[in-house]
């Protein structure tokens, strides 16, 4: 944008072009028939001449007295053509609008959609975690259908609009030349006014879309903590924010509609003007017999007079939607072209051993900001490493960086003695269980949901799965078992069972490295107890890195790693670290009045 105007509009309509390839051939085919309803519109008002001189040179002489004989074989023809016309060009008009919406919604809007849905995958969790869910689903719904609104109406305003325009022009220069130009008179004013209205409207339309993602967003949000919002009363203050959305919304959505708007009564103005000249300057020259004008002419002057606002209009619409459509595309190119994970070519994969190294790893998620500085770690096969510290330290960030949620920025991180940055990520993550503090649970059967983990586990293995984790008695008693469905909202099981089944899913992947974030952190304290015997029967043989604030649950850890600040301030076992009375004994303290 500079000074309110898109300099990159024409790249951007250039792009869409591009993106309308693989449907040319569709695009062809509806620009034949749209070019087929064209030419037939065109003909109506020459067989209207003809039917009307016809008629005109018969009773003119019958209304004098004189002798008149009238052609019925000529006067049905010619309805017969008129009607044909008229039914012809209305049938090509249908199937041109059902072919555009078929091949519109079906694929270009769909291949858009699939692209930016591919996209996501590839891009880092960097560009999720900065970018509100709402927005994402604004970009991939409204903006992708207003792209497809316009292709669908190219064709209409292009050759229902331009070539029609043309075609009215060459015709009404044939009949006459005078009267004609009294038709086009007024034609460059008013497009030239119709692009320059419209192009003003751009920043207005820009705005309508950033809000709109940004409403997207809010009620994502809100509904998505509908809980916190009841409890802690903050109704008003959501519904405040909204209302300042809408707000700025509305006032941004009126003046772009205004402007774009006045351009069709601007279109109508001059063909209403061009219409009352040739209705003036027809009667004169019929009642004078000047320039062999007939009845018959000034009727298909009258028609064609009438159909010219239609593709003015057309045009002048298309210049409106042309801002929206590059508002709209620009919000879903930007996130098409984000930056894109880099990956690894060199198909190796770790050997399943579990032995993780960080060797002077540095990172952090803003410049300015350092958070991790010289991380050394060296983790053996078999290890139970716990991870605690206060919030914001930058546990979680460690396991970020083992998973290559985020990169490094400086350092490096081994796995089995290969460099993470050196494999896929799939095949890295392909050796990790997960069993986080925010669950995750998708609309479908507890038993998929356990399963989804290892699709290819067998009944008896999900089952197990369930039993070590504490859920299976629960879920047999409800009335369909496994076969339960999980509301989309994941509200007809509680927090606890929800992490159960979470645990659940990491015991069925069966993987040599295990991650645990406060994992046990919804449940009460005797299932609690349970999971943990079972967590160190999975943990056996298995290197596991357990991130807890409920120190409790790590006092038998292999190696306790205090972070503060992005920093290992200590290290060593739970006596050990008690021993020391440094910051691991002041956190130990703070849960604890009595140690040991």
């Amino acid at each position: 944008m500079k000074n309110g105007k898109n300099t990159n509009a024409g790249k951007t309509v250039v792009r869409i072009l591009k993106d309308t390839k693989p449907i040319a051939g569709w695009l062809l085919l509806g620009a034949l028939i749209s070019l087929v309803s064209v030419a037939l519109s065109l003909a109506t008002p020459a067989f209207v001449r003809n039917l009307s001189d016809l008629l005109y040179n018969y009773w003119e002489p019958v209304h004098l007295g004189e002798p008149a004989v009238f052609d019925n074989a000529a006067f049905a023809v010619g309805c017969v053509l008129l009607a044909a016309a008229y039914a012809g060009s209305s049938l090509a008009a249908i199937g041109e609008m059902l072919i555009m919406n078929n091949v519109v919604s079906k694929h270009f809007t769909c291949a858009i959609r699939i692209r930016m849905s591919d996209k996501i995958r590839r891009l880092p969790v960097r560009y999720v975690d900065q970018t509100p869910n709402g927005e994402i689903i604004s970009h991939m719904t409204d903006d992708v259908s207003v792209m497809g609104t316009t292709v669908h109406s190219f064709l209409e305003t292009l050759i229902s609009g331009v070539l029609k325009l043309l075609g009215i022009i060459v015709l009404i220069f044939i009949l006459n030349p005078i009267l004609a130009c009294a038709v086009i008179v007024f034609v460059p004013l008013s497009l030239v006014l119709s692009a320059k209205i419209a192009g003003k409207s751009e920043k207005y339309f820009a705005t309508v879309r950033k809000k709109n993602g940004e409403l997207y967003a809010l009620t994502e949000e809100t509904f998505t903590g509908f809980d916190t919002v009841k409890a802690f009363h903050l109704e008003g203050r959501q519904r405040d924010r909204q209302s300042e959305l809408c707000g700025d919304m509305r006032e941004a959505a009126q003046k772009g509609t205004f402007l774009a708007s006045i351009v069709q009564p601007i279109v109508a103005l001059s063909n209403n003007i061009a219409y009352i000249v040739i209705c003036i300057l027809g009667g004169v020259f019929v009642a004078n017999n000047l320039f062999g004008m007939s009845v018959g002419t000034i009727m298909a002057f009258v028609i064609y007079a009438r159909m010219f606002a239609g593709p003015l209009e057309s045009i002048a619409q298309g210049f409106s939607m042309l801002q929206q459509t590059i508002a709209s595309a620009e919000r879903v190119y930007k996130m098409l072209d984000e930056e894109e994970m880099t990956e690894a070519t060199e198909e190796t994969a770790p050997k399943g051993e579990g032995n993780v190294q960080f060797e002077n790893v540095d990172f952090s998620y803003d410049p300015k900001q350092p958070l991790i500085q010289g991380l050394t770690i060296d983790v053996r096969a078999g290890e139970k490493v716990a991870i605690v510290g206060p919030t914001g330290g930058g546990k979680t960030t460690i396991v970020n960086l083992l998973m290559r949620f985020y990169d490094v920025d400086g350092g490096r991180i081994l796995v089995d003695g290969k460099d993470i940055m050196k494999m896929p990520r799939n095949a890295l993550r392909s050796v990790f269980s997960m069993v986080l503090q925010d669950t995750w649970l998708f609309s479908g059967t507890i038993y998929d949901n356990i399963a989804y983990g290892r699709p290819d586990a067998t009944e008896e293995e999900v089952h197990e799965a369930a039993k070590r984790a504490h859920i299976d008695r629960f879920i047999r008693s409800l009335p369909q078992g496994y076969d339960t469905v999980i509301n989309e909202e994941t509200t007809n099981i509680s927090g606890g069972q929800k992490q159960l089944l979470t645990i659940a899913r990491a015991y069925l992947a069966n993987r040599p490295i295990l991650i645990l974030d406060e994992a046990t952190s919804n449940v009460d304290t005797r299932t609690e107890i349970l999971i943990q015997k079972t967590m160190d029967d999975l943990m056996k043989d298995r290197t596991s890195f357990v991130i807890a604030h409920r120190l409790s649950t790590i006092v038998d850890a292999d190696t306790i790693l205090v972070v503060n600040h992005g920093t290992i301030v200590e290290q060593g076992t739970h006596r050990e670290l008690l021993a020391k009375n440094g910051f691991y004994a002041e956190i130990y303290n703070s849960q604890y009045e009595l140690l040991n």
